[in-house]
């Protein structure tokens, strides 16, 4: 039958049903027990110790199968926790009863109440003593031996999607579990937990386009936030040494399996430290996350085997690229001989870019994709880093790492620019920048210039992206897979 006539014939099948005066959603229900409890009780228990268990037990979920044997069937019941299978037997539930769920199909939700048991072939099972239909699903799960695998409709019908692919639910419970896992790592720590605007007068913190918006009672331009970050060392100016925010951020920018325009970060700022001991710190707090999370510092991503086990590679930029490039160290001192490097990358390069852009659009070409295992690459240019403090041996560089696996970053840390003077500087050399077309450059912050002004303490600062490291612990290969409403084109009426 095609869809539309499937669906007419469950829509007469709930007239009938309401008919007869069974409501079809009712709220009223106490539910004891779950799948997972009942089968970790029982799994390991004989036919015969079963049979001395006289504790009824109750389940709630959705019907993910029937199996029809005339007087009796059997159901695959699922709930929060897993699948259990039911039992129905017309002379053990009742005429009445029986009837009512020959007229239930596959997806809907029902309560099941009854005595624990073992079948003929080994497995696990609720003798259903009780059924009451609890949600009436009309419209038809995906065909059940197939399950949801279009990726645009797995995006769009999340609900779906976990309701038939049962690792979808195991990817986004790990999600939970690694941000509770990141939260008592900085608890530990001293780190205080805390929230700043998500709506800001000013986008600043990052290099990004941001969305924006108007706030109509105060009569002013707002943007949504593309990161925490001078609100947070404000913070840090303010005598809260240690701060974090796992928080949502918002770029206008592209769409791929690495980005979305929403994202999850965790970003913290510790006083007293050096971008050098937040190294220490990432390798201490991704070994946490794994060994509670998997059991193990090594595992796999898209078939490449990943191992966390510290101490990590360390390697400047310059020098990443000069071991991709295969290139002299005097050829990234020099603007025109970085712009030929740049350009036989096939790189569109402008004549009057600074020579730190370009030196980072050579390292984005050529070094990042072997970045495989755990690599921290430090000393980024002074131009694409505004708010990093200079390194002391090299003031065209700075004390900033980002943390690369699989070719992908992970996070992005430094040592914070603490001097107002120098602040303002970066910021002019900013506007410069956007000026010249740069519309993600800086914008000038007299606001926090003038909070750096009653002295910031020297301090470290470090973003993790929470969604890049979901993927690498799920093994998943798009950002969209850890993500659970990721953004979408919306359909127009004849659903393209």
């Amino acid at each position: 039958m095609e869809e539309s006539d499937l669906l007419k014939k469950r829509k007469e099948k709930i007239d009938a049903l309401k008919a007869e005066g069974i409501d079809l959603y009712p709220n009223d229900v106490n539910i004891r027990n779950t799948t997972e409890e009942i089968l970790s009780r029982f799994s390991e228990m004989s036919p015969d110790q079963l049979s001395q268990v006289e504790e009824p037990f109750s389940l709630a979920g959705r019907i993910m199968a029937i199996r029809n044997f005339g007087k009796a069937a059997f159901i695959s019941l699922q709930d929060r926790k897993g699948r259990l299978q039911g039992y129905i037997h017309r002379q053990i539930l009742g005429e009445a009863a029986y009837q009512l769920f020959k007229k239930l199909d596959v997806g809907d939700i029902v309560m099941i109440e009854g005595r624990v048991f073992r079948t003929k072939t080994g497995e696990l099972t609720i003798e259903a003593g009780r059924l009451r239909l609890l949600s009436k699903a009309i419209r038809m799960l995906p065909e059940k031996w197939h399950g949801l695998t279009d990726i645009e409709t797995r995006y769009r019908q999340r609900h779906l999607d976990l309701i038939v692919n049962p690792r979808v639910k195991e990817v986004f419970q790990k999600r939970s579990r690694i941000i509770q896992l990141i939260r008592r790592f900085m608890e530990e720590r001293d780190f205080l937990e805390v929230e700043t605007p998500m709506m800001q007068p000013r986008a600043g913190g990052a290099m990004a386009r941001p969305f924006k918006t108007y706030h109509h009672a105060l009569g002013m331009d707002l943007y949504l936030r593309i990161a925490p970050e001078l609100y947070l060392k404000r913070l840090v100016t303010g005598g809260m040494e240690r701060v974090y925010e796992i928080n949502r951020n918002f770029r206008n920018e592209g769409i791929s399996t690495f980005h979305n325009p929403e994202f999850t970060m965790m970003e913290f700022y510790q006083a007293y430290a050096t971008y050098e001991d937040l190294m220490t710190m990432t390798e201490e707090l991704f070994v946490f996350v794994a060994q509670n999370l998997l059991g193990s510092l090594t595992f796999t991503y898209q078939d490449r085997q990943i191992d966390l086990t510290p101490p990590w590679r360390r390697v400047t930029v310059k020098d990443a690229i000069i071991q991709a490039c295969r290139i002299e160290p005097d050829v990234l001192e020099d603007a025109d001989r970085a712009i030929a490097c740049a350009r036989s990358l096939h790189l569109d390069i402008d004549d009057r870019a600074p020579l730190g852009n370009v030196i980072m659009a050579i390292f984005e070409e050529a070094a990042e994709a072997h970045l495989v295992q755990p690599t921290f690459v430090t000393h980024y240019p002074v131009e694409v880093s505004p708010l990093s403090r200079r390194n002391a041996i090299d003031p065209a560089l700075t004390d900033r790492f980002e943390l690369y696996i699989c070719g992908k970053e992970i996070a992005n840390a430094f040592s914070e620019l603490n001097d107002p003077v120098d602040q303002r500087d970066r910021f002019l050399m900013q506007l410069k920048q956007r000026e010249a077309g740069d519309d993600q450059a800086h914008e000038m912050d007299e606001d926090y210039i003038t909070a750096l002004e009653y002295a910031m303490p020297p301090t470290a600062g470090e973003g993790i992206g929470i969604d890049r490291l979901v993927m690498l612990l799920t093994d998943s290969a798009s950002i969209r897979d850890v993500i659970l409403f990721p953004h979408m084109r919306i359909k127009d009426e004849g659903g393209h």
